[in-house]
């Protein structure tokens, strides 16, 4: 009955609803080992449209934090494909591998499955570190990376060194996977640069019992496999151009985490800090940052359509993207070649 009247529950089936107005479809993929990815994809996927995976980070599922992404991304011109993680939403495993290693080889065998052969990535967060094991394991399948306030260059010895809030995995866990209304509030002014001056208790309730009950044990393991001997040290350069953005008063991952990956990548890389923003910049700031990724993809597929126009390829209608003349979307791009590293001056 609790379930009936939850106001979580109810926002969930908004969040299908709108989705599948725009145009998206929920499937399943059953992979080998028996593992199960859910996803939201196209209804008539379009070969003239570049794919493009969004990776959602912890939390409730791919929908609650991709929602505000959906129509504006399909509106510039590509074909979306929103999975929930392995323990998150609809997608499980029955194996013991935790890894996000594992979890990108889950996605980019649900890919190959939906037959899409080349794409780009967006990782927020933990789904960043996905996006970038993608990268680097499927380097032919992956052609340009998105990092939103993933710390990817971490290091387990940072949690000693007071790199972060927390001083160790199991105070991190209980925050990240809150099981008590004083969890999640602390989870959200940690998360949030503004957080709402109100969370009544009901409210929070109803969403821990709804978002935050299913598969702790697992998601436990998630976060201890992607801290435990966690060295930079180890960490693959991947080749292909990556954009990194983060919030400039990001307490999850801090700041410099992003000026680490950054130095990791040299110049195949780009970072963007938003100012006002904290780890939830996907959410604080979702307009800015949806432009920001769109110039990102734009740029490429742009350039890809110039080179390949006298062959006649695919790529003939990339132009059509968010309806920009070539006037408009030139006047965005300077902001991605002038300088490889900027603070936004933007106030959204």
């Amino acid at each position: 009955m609790a379930r009936c009247l939850s106001f979580t529950a109810a926002r969930d089936r908004c969040y299908d609803r709108n989705f599948s107005a725009a145009g998206l479809r929920p499937t399943t993929t059953v992979l080998g080992d028996g593992a199960t990815v859910h996803f939201w994809v196209p209804k008539s996927p379009d070969p003239a449209r570049p794919p493009l995976l969004l990776i959602h980070g912890f939390g409730a599922n791919a929908k609650w934090q991709w929602a505000g992404y959906v129509r504006p991304f399909l509106r510039s011109g590509f074909d979306l494909y929103i999975p929930d993680l392995l323990f998150f939403g609809g997608s499980e495993a029955p194996g013991p591998d935790r890894s996000d290693a594992y979890q990108a080889r889950c996605l980019a065998a649900a890919m190959e499955a939906l037959g899409v052969r080349r794409f780009g990535v967006v990782g927020n967060s933990y789904g960043g570190f996905v996006a970038y094991q993608m990268a680097a394991m499927f380097p032919e399948a992956v052609e340009r990376v998105v990092l939103i306030s993933a710390g990817v260059c971490l290091e387990e010895r940072d949690l000693a060194a007071g790199l972060f809030v927390v001083s160790d995995v199991a105070e991190a866990t209980s925050i990240l996977l809150p099981q008590r209304p004083n969890k999640l509030r602390q989870l959200v002014r940690l998360s949030f640069c503004n957080p709402p001056r109100v969370m009544p208790s009901c409210c929070i309730w109803d969403y821990i019992q709804v978002m935050c009950k299913d598969h702790v044990t697992e998601k436990t393991e998630l976060i201890n496999a992607l801290i435990k001997d966690r060295k930079l040290s180890d960490l693959p350069k991947i080749t292909q151009p990556t954009l990194i953005i983060w919030g400039e008063q990001d307490r999850i991952f801090p700041l410099e985490l992003a000026h680490r990956l950054e130095r990791h990548l040299q110049e195949n890389s780009q970072l963007v800090v938003i100012r006002n923003a904290g780890h939830a910049v996907n959410l604080e700031k979702s307009k800015e940052l949806c432009e920001h990724i769109k110039a990102f993809f734009l740029n490429f597929s742009l350039k890809s359509h110039k080179n390949q126009m006298c062959y006649g390829t695919r790529w003939k209608i990339i132009v059509r993207f968010a309806d920009l003349s070539i006037r408009r979307l030139a006047s965005k791009l300077p902001l991605l070649v002038r300088k490889k590293t900027w603070i936004n001056q933007v106030n959204v």
